[in-house]
């Protein structure tokens, strides 16, 4: 069986992937200015971009399609709300553009996985 066929190693793939995305995130906090609106907005994407690897790990214990099309959904929520921080530490000024665009980059790319998951779970 390849990978292809093999949705758990998919899986596996995929909480690696959220793994590091999440340690990314951790890291640019860490690396943000002192100041308090920093801080407040840091918090903010801190929380939401580790909850995305949060979510596809309780999805791969989900006990249904519908279940797992939920927790999807959450770290699609997740993953919208980390863009949107991403953009505001951007537009503000706190960060250069260039510094956030790899993170809003993976959080694009995560958010097609996503999205192609939840349509195929509820097509089959």
């Amino acid at each position: 069986m390849t990978e292809e066929e093999d949705p758990p190693t998919k899986r596996r793939d995929l909480g690696a992937r959220t793994r590091v995305y999440a340690l990314r995130i951790m890291r640019l906090y860490d690396a943000l200015p002192r100041t308090g609106a920093a801080q407040v907005v840091g918090k903010q994407l801190l929380r939401s971009g580790t909850s995305v690897g949060a979510h596809v790990a309780e999805a791969s214990r989900s006990k249904s399609r519908a279940d797992f099309t939920c927790k999807i959904d959450g770290a699609m929520q997740e993953l919208e709300e980390t863009l949107y921080w991403l953009d505001l530490l951007a537009e503000s000024g706190t960060l250069k553009p260039a510094r956030l665009r790899p993170l809003a980059d993976e959080s694009s790319e995560l958010m097609a996985i996503f999205v192609s998951m939840v349509k195929k779970t509820r097509h089959t």
